[in-house]
């Protein structure tokens, strides 16, 4: 990789519709990296209504969604630049936001047309990430794992608590990682109904008690017992756990109480050695839930700075496209279980 120092914009948009984490961050070597500047901005209204329903629209209207939410991108991205007197860009690695994700299909699609963006900002553009790695019989996610591999390779296991919980580590010299469960997508769910965006420290949560058999029925979930590579998707979480809970008529507090549990006891069946933690995502923020997975697991937890927890996977994604840019390896055949390693994203230059 380059000696030289390469400046990048990441834009990360999860399924928690939190909205789109912006870094400006600078890489040197194989892991030298720096987040210069770094921003989260939510999203209006009426377009997180529109991101979340999506799927459910026509063919036509997506299209229409991906030009109009490329314009909404890429403005964005002059708008930070402009608040931050950014002058040195090399490339925008955008992923986008997922509306559908179905690799067992051969289909994935992040919105956010990559095109148009470029023309907008007079920037190389990197994006859609997901759809090669599926196209080679891969899931398409996760995509951090490399990023984890090269640049957090002092710990043992990195754990993302976003819209989903996804791990990565290393076992033998090969990088695995995948999917466990929902989280935050579930549990803002149920926090929205009352006008909260999620559950502050998870206060609500520690309130609440724990629904057995709920909790038996979410931990026998099919998908739990299913062999690596595996990912979720938000088509999953509607089919199949909010008719699962909405089943049981509870009480939010004991919503949450009971999917914190079930989230822990997920993460703990899946780190089966001692080790260093480092978690990052939303979730490290829900005191309550990290304290629970402190009391049933081995590992040294560690919580780094918010500007790691917030912005981990937007720098991940900088991260992929410099290598995709550079056309190195940035999707794992042990990950996503394509047929080989390979180099994904698709490069627009301005016109």
């Amino acid at each position: 990789m380059q000696n030289t120092k390469i400046y990048a914009l990441g834009l990360m948009s999860g399924t928690s519709l939190d909205g789109v984490d912006i870094v400006y961050v600078s890489f040197k070597n194989d892991t030298e990296f720096e987040i210069i500047h770094a921003d989260t901005i939510p999203y209006a209204d009426a377009l997180k209504y529109n991101l979340q329903n999506a799927f459910n629209q026509t063919e036509s209207e997506i299209k229409k969604l991906d030009i109009e939410y490329g314009e909404y991108l890429g403005n964005l991205v002059n708008t930070f630049i402009n608040k931050n007197n950014i002058e040195t860009i090399d490339f925008v690695a955008s992923h986008g936001h997922t509306i559908f994700h179905k690799p067992e299909e051969g289909f994935t699609l992040q919105i956010g047309d990559g095109k148009t963006i470029a023309k907008i900002t007079n920037q190389k553009v990197v994006c859609d990430f997901r759809s090669q790695d599926v196209a080679l019989g891969g899931q398409g996610a996760p995509l951090v794992p490399i990023g984890d591999q090269l640049l957090f390779s002092e710990y043992d296991y990195c754990l993302n608590l976003g819209g989903f919980v996804n791990i990565s580590f290393d076992d033998n010299g090969i990088r695995k990682a995948f999917d466990i469960c929902p989280i935050n997508i579930v549990m803002n769910h149920y926090t929205r109904m009352i006008g909260l965006e999620y559950d502050d420290a998870g206060k609500i949560a520690a309130t609440g008690t724990i629904n057995t058999k709920l909790l038996n029925e979410l931990n026998q979930l099919p998908f739990y017992k299913d062999t690596n590579p595996k990912s979720l998707g938000y088509e999953f979480v509607v089919s199949t756990i909010f008719p699962m809970i909405d089943n049981y008529d509870l009480e939010l507090k004991d919503i949450l109480r009971t999917f914190v549990e079930h989230v822990v006891i997920q993460i703990s069946e899946k780190i089966t050695t001692k080790g260093k933690l480092i978690i990052t995502g939303g979730g490290a923020f829900n005191t309550f839930l990290i304290n629970r997975l402190a009391a049933i697991s081995d590992s040294e937890i560690i919580i780094p700075s918010n500007l790691i927890i917030d912005f981990k996977e937007a720098l991940i994604f900088a991260f992929l496209g410099l290598l995709r840019v550079e056309n190195q390896v940035n999707c794992l055949q042990s990950v996503t279980g394509a047929k080989k390693d390979h180099s994904s994203g698709v490069i627009y230059c301005p016109n």
